[in-house]
């Protein structure tokens, strides 16, 4: 009983080392001693816009007039339950940055690529990775229809002074 027992521990510490392995995603070094890596990051940015974002919307399908307080309504209410646990309608930081003048610092489209898809951007944009430095933390998909993330950018623009 003891030897399978044994023989069944060192199974499982040669498959624990194994699945520890190395890194494959680490940066190779050539030959010749130079670090090599996949892309430099100005090409991976080259066809990417900062004021559209990466996503779907740009300006012809946001459209954008004056404040519509009851989808500002509807924004706040959504905002409540999906990001207030890591922002603040100031500009004071909590898990991620206050919301305070972003609407006027971001196109709308830009918002609404960002609440639908962070990951792209968070990958792409400059500006949104030296956040990412100050926060610590990735933005996480909350998987919000279009609609919604529109009531969300209505609800920033109110937040903001918007009339």
């Amino acid at each position: 009983m003891k030897k399978k027992a044994m023989a069944i521990l060192g199974l499982l510490i040669v498959i624990f080392i194994g699945a520890c392995g190395g890194d494959d995603n680490k940066d190779k070094t050539s030959p010749s001693g130079a670090s090599e890596s996949t892309q430099p990051a100005a090409a991976e940015n080259s066809d990417y816009d900062p004021k559209r974002g990466e996503g779907q919307f740009d300006e012809s399908n946001v459209t954008i007039g004056a404040l519509d307080a009851a989808m500002a309504a509807k924004g706040k209410a959504i905002a409540e339950t999906k990001c207030f646990s890591c922002h603040k309608i100031t500009d004071e930081k909590l898990v991620g940055p206050g919301w305070k003048g972003v609407s006027t610092k971001h196109t709308p489209y830009w918002l609404m690529n960002f609440i639908t898809n962070p990951d792209p951007m968070i990958d792409k944009d400059p500006e949104v990775q030296a956040q990412l430095e100050l926060c610590l933390v990735r933005m996480p998909n909350q998987n919000l229809a279009d609609q919604e993330a529109r009531e969300i950018v209505e609800f920033m623009r109110q937040n903001d002074g918007v009339k």
